[in-house]
């Protein structure tokens, strides 16, 4: 009887009024312990005020009702229906949605719909690959944000496709923990391709100094990347840089150089068919047995042969696996690699030289901005001593009890 009045009352009253007494009515069916004749007519009262004329009223339905489990399904359907906010506050918090439910809406909702989706909590596979297939740039930024979607491979893949021009997709992709590490090297990719393409627009570069640095960022990441992740990530990195064409010489010559080979060794498994153990013994084994027919199995130019061998024999006597130089580059490996090709003689072999001092000179750049970054703290923390000298006592007396 109350629920037939309170609907007899909004026939008259105004937007602000129906929109509280919507609310009112919504918490009630929610909350109180009311006879089930009166919960049925409530539930009916709820869904006819979905088609109310003022979006007020909508919305106040979907705040009282949104998060609820108790709520009516039917209801929850009719204003995940309605355009705008209504809808997306619905999409973003009701426990009652399926994963069809979702799909859907998806399918036929609005940007703010496929946002909303984005952020729900705990996102199912079904739905992230859904709205990697057909959701707008700014709800796949939404969605890659957001850390409890089971988003797929695939579909991280497929987001990259749609939209990897995107920089604050490939941001939001970069910064998830479960991004594969072949995708990336294929963000890296795209950020260089990015940046070459604009800086040779403006100018400020030739077309063939800005493909050199791209090409040079790009191995710089692959390198680090497959050095710094799993077992499974520098194949996986191998296998796109072939696919897009990038898997050269020079790279896996960088990989050894940089005294960080597992790319360079994950390379030659690509590329000879060999199984991984059989390429670990041969890279590992000091007498250098066996690596010539490697290389030649490679498919590698028999030009670049000799830097190859005398990297792996640098990398063999300080410790195939030892690690990487600080600096990038390692320039005690560069310097045997740079004694053993200097007498080599033919076009091919100064391309490489220059290759090289190139790699060299990258090498110096970097060991000297490490070495200025260095010293620049030291001034800094002599200048603060200076100026607190009670800061020095503090730090002797610290020194003496761990002495002690």
């Amino acid at each position: 009887m109350i629920v037939r009045r309170f609907l007899l009352w909004a026939r008259t009253a105004n937007a602000e009024a129906r929109a509280s007494g919507s609310a009112a009515l919504a918490g009630a069916y929610l909350h109180s312990a009311m006879a089930e004749e009166d919960r049925r007519e409530a539930e009916t009262a709820l869904t006819a005020l979905v088609d109310d004329p003022s979006p007020l009223v909508r919305r106040a339905i979907a705040e009282a009702v949104a998060s609820s489990p108790q709520a009516p399904r039917n209801l929850i359907l009719s204003l995940i229906d309605d355009p705008g906010d209504v809808a997306a506050l619905v999409l973003a918090h009701s426990p009652l949605l399926t994963e069809a439910d979702l799909v859907d809406a998806a399918a036929v909702g609005d940007g703010l719909a496929q946002r909303a989706i984005a952020l729900r909590p705990h996102l199912t596979a079904g739905v992230a690959a859904a709205l990697a297939e057909i959701g707008c740039e700014e709800a796949l930024v939404t969605l890659a944000g957001n850390p409890s979607a089971d988003i797929p491979e695939f579909s991280m893949e497929r987001m990259i496709e749609r939209c990897g021009q995107s920089g604050p997709l490939r941001e939001a992709l970069l910064a998830r923990g479960d991004l594969p590490a072949g995708l990336r090297q294929v963000i890296a990719a795209r950020v260089s391709d990015a940046l070459a393409s604009f800086v040779t627009g403006c100018g400020w570069l030739t077309a063939e100094r800005s493909s050199r640095l791209v090409r040079e960022s790009t191995e710089r990441v692959a390198v680090a990347l497959a050095a710094g992740g799993h077992d499974s990530d520098a194949p996986a990195i191998v296998a796109v840089l072939r696919e897009n064409g990038r898997l050269t010489p020079g790279l896996m010559l960088r990989s050894l150089l940089s005294g960080e080979p597992a790319l360079a060794e994950a390379a030659f498994v690509d590329l000879s068919d060999l199984p991984a153990e059989r390429v670990a013994a041969l890279l590992r084994d000091r007498r250098g047995s066996g690596l010539k027919a490697l290389y030649r199995k490679a498919g590698l130019p028999a030009a670049v042969q000799p830097a190859f061998t005398a990297a792996i024999a640098a990398l063999n006597a300080r410790g195939f696996d030892r690690g990487g130089s600080p600096a990038g580059l390692d320039r005690s490996i560069l310097r045997e690699v740079l004694i053993a090709c200097e007498s080599l003689e033919g076009a091919e072999a100064s391309a490489i030289m220059g290759l090289l001092r190139r790699m060299d000179a990258e090498a110096a750049r970097e060991e000297a901005r490490m070495m200025a970054d260095s010293l620049a703290d030291d001034a800094a923390f002599a200048l603060l001593l200076e100026s607190d000298p009670a800061l020095l006592v503090e730090l002797e007396i610290g020194d003496i009890r761990q002495a002690a």
